[in-house]
């Protein structure tokens, strides 16, 4: 079964991280070269395994080439893969060496996977200015060479804006207009005084929304809407019952 850190080490990188070098020049057209930097290739190993779970080592060797051995914590074990990076052509002996560390790490990391997808490209000859020495326009990966696009979670249904569905903005509306209505049942003779500020205050407890209507909200509120229509519903049908429960 595979490591599911090794598939992850081995997933194609984001567009913007793939670079592109000229292989061969020939007038405005150059052969494009896929390369990554070393700093991906840390952030991938760091973001897949952590900073404790991997390391470097380097070793100059006699004719200026770098050898990288480039350990990764995998199933609890160590593993060790190594390679050896050749020196640039640049004129400053100290960039020579950089690069030779840089390749290195870079052939190392392939032997794990990391951009190892790179190697698959098709060579492409493009436009390049040769006095700018870069590409006019890079060359498009193929859709295999590309990340796999990110699902959007799922979001909840939003809940129903208060002053939208007319239901009450808060806790406290809710309970002001409780009582108003509560009055205005009391003086029709329908209920006795508190009758619904009580009956929705019960159901409220039931249903484990608490006792303070102030405080209620969310869900509350239209659960406090639909219990003052069902309490309707039992005056209209049982009035005698309603004034004898309130």
């Amino acid at each position: 079964m595979t490591e599911p850190r090794t598939t992850a080490l081995s997933a194609p990188f984001a567009v913007g991280e793939v670079k592109f070098k000229p292989q061969s020049v020939k007038g405005n057209r150059a052969l494009a070269l896929a390369y990554i930097d070393c700093r991906v290739i840390q952030d991938r190993l760091d973001d897949v395994l952590g900073v404790e779970n991997w390391m470097d080592e380097y070793e100059i060797l006699a004719d200026g080439s770098v050898m990288c051995r480039l350990k990764l914590k995998l199933s609890g074990e160590w593993v060790t893969k190594s390679d050896v990076g050749s020196p640039s052509e640049q004129p400053d002996g100290g960039d020579r060496l950089k690069a030779a560390f840089s390749d290195a790490l870079k052939r190392a990391a392939v032997k794990f996977g990391i951009g190892r997808y790179l190697y698959r490209l098709p060579a492409v000859w493009t436009d390049y200015d040769p006095q700018k020495k870069q590409f006019t326009q890079p060359p498009q990966l193929p859709a295999w060479a590309l990340p796999p696009k990110k699902t959007p979670a799922l979001q909840p249904a939003p809940m129903p804006v208060a002053k939208q569905s007319g239901l009450p903005n808060s806790g406290d509306e809710l309970h002001r207009r409780l009582r108003e209505y509560d009055a205005k049942l009391s003086e029709k003779k329908m209920c006795g005084v508190g009758a619904l500020l009580s009956h929705v205050t019960q159901a409220g407890v039931k249903a484990g929304y608490g006792d303070d209507l102030r405080q209620w909200d969310g869900p509350a509120i239209p659960f406090a809407v639909e219990t003052v229509k069902a309490f309707e519903a039992s005056l209209k049908t049982a009035p005698t019952l309603a004034k004898q429960a309130a």
